[in-house]
């Protein structure tokens, strides 16, 4: 009996048929496109890895025409008379397929930097991956920060293998300065994870209490003796999203952790106070003092720039926020969600990434450029530069760090998710993760911003 078995899975291995490598790449330049849904006649699904690619391996396409529906989120092909949007192409056993995508996006996507099996496709191709896998596959909302001689970065809830959310309170990394070569896919992002004694991602900022810990408004400031110092504002939360304390934190360098720093507000305290929040960065006024500014994505909060001032709630001070940009296209009220704002040594101004509140085709999907002559505003005409049907883009953070100090392009990332939408499919491994995205700042598309 074993005799036939091992006879019966040799002859299924003989029949595999090498798999058909199809390719998926940006008409105008040539750029693999990462996270490009193809899907046949008979709901047979694939998903395009950071490298472009996809390995069909099904027999049933092999050697005759067939119809691949194709849908990118800013990425396609035109409709046809029906109202389809796809190709049809010819499969092969060890064959090759090229499909050539139109970016309808003004930014360009340049791949998935956290999760699981970013280049899985091109492992069933032959093609070894640029990474070894890091043991997560989900990471919501990043916080990134030039802390000595690193990037320090963070994320929220993180899905692990055995769970869900196997860590609640914020996964971390370091990186090199620039640890990109360079800005177009395919990209691999070489984090160093804190792990624990097994060699497991682990949380990071266990602050007492039930509930997930979330960290925001994360940022290295200088103590008075000179020293940098990461600190972050901290939430615990209650029924999903509900804050029910709040309070300030420090990293810990010897024990690699974030501990408590004090309490600034908990459930009970009434109204909340004002808090720092979002990402924060530094301005320096008329009269050369230079301050934290705290906002999500327009500053609405201040103070100087030091440990003790951001550690001290009597130092911080309101700030009135910037009215909502008006839209390039149309003049619309675009009324920010949450985003990050930066300084463009390029541009010579202040520019902000964001999602549109209620934005149209997706709810929290719509990414929107501005630049503003101050951080404070106000802000110039806003033009979108990144879509989503029916999926949600949220907390897009601008990595002024990670480019050259006078690149005419910017990179930004967002959580790319399935929550919050109108009950989208989840895309399988790219839901609930990191998607990295540059912006050519000089794109004549971004004329009406300028």
């Amino acid at each position: 009996m074993k005799r036939v078995s091992f006879l019966l899975t040799l002859t299924g291995l003989a029949c595999a048929a090498e798999p058909c490598r199809i390719e998926v790449v940006d008409k105008e330049n040539g750029w693999p496109v990462p996270m490009v849904e193809l899907r046949t006649t008979h709901e047979a699904r694939y998903v395009t890895d950071n490298a472009g690619l996809v390995a069909l391996e099904d027999n049933d396409l092999f050697d005759r025409e067939v119809y691949l529906h194709v849908k990118g989120h800013g990425y396609g092909v035109p409709k046809d008379g029906f109202g389809f949007q796809g190709v049809r192409v010819t499969p092969k056993a060890g064959g090759k397929v090229r499909i050539e995508v139109e970016r309808s996006n003004v930014a360009k996507r340049l791949g998935r930097v956290t999760g699981a099996g970013q280049f899985a496709e091109s492992g069933k191709l032959g093609i070894k991956a640029p990474l070894p896998e890091t043991g997560v596959y989900g990471c919501d909302s990043v916080l990134m920060a030039k802390h000595g001689s690193k990037l320090f970065w963070l994320w929220g809830d993180t899905t692990m293998p055995n769970y869900p959310l196997g860590i609640f309170d914020s996964t971390a990394a370091l990186t090199e300065l620039q640890p990109l070569k360079e800005f177009k896919p395919p990209i691999a992002m070489p984090y160093t994870l804190f792990r624990d004694d097994k060699g497991r991602a682990r949380g990071v900022a266990k602050m007492p209490g039930d509930g997930p810990t979330w960290l925001g408004g994360m940022t290295s400031v200088p103590d008075k003796g000179g020293k940098p110092q990461l600190v972050a504002l901290y939430s615990k939360i209650k029924n999903h999203l509900d804050e029910y304390e709040v309070g300030l934190c420090r990293w810990d360098e010897k024990k690699s952790e974030f501990e408590k720093v004090k309490v600034v507000w908990k459930d009970g305290d009434g109204k909340k106070p004002l808090l720092p929040r979002g990402h924060p960065f530094t301005w320096k006024d008329a009269a050369g003092e230079e301050w934290l500014l705290f906002g999500d994505p327009f500053p609405e909060a201040r103070c100087e720039a030091s440990y003790e001032a951001w550690s001290d709630p009597a130092a911080w001070e309101k700030v009135e926020e910037a009215a909502a940009p008006r839209s390039a296209e149309d003049g619309s009220e675009v009324k920010p969600h949450r985003g990050s704002v930066v300084w463009s040594p390029f541009r010579k101004k202040w520019i902000s990434i964001f999602t549109q509140t209620y934005g149209k085709p997706s709810t929290f999907g719509e990414i929107w450029y501005a630049e503003a002559d101050s951080p404070m505003g106000p802000w110039g005409k806003a033009v979108k530069v990144l879509t989503h049907d029916n999926y949600t883009f949220y907390n897009p953070k601008i990595h002024a760090e990670l480019t050259p100090e006078k690149a005419s392009f910017i990179v930004f990332e967002g959580t790319y998710t399935a929550e919050f939408a109108d009950k989208p499919q989840p895309t399988p491994r790219y839901n609930y993760n990191q998607i990295l995205y540059r912006l050519d700042l000089d794109d004549p598309k971004l004329k009406g911003a300028q």
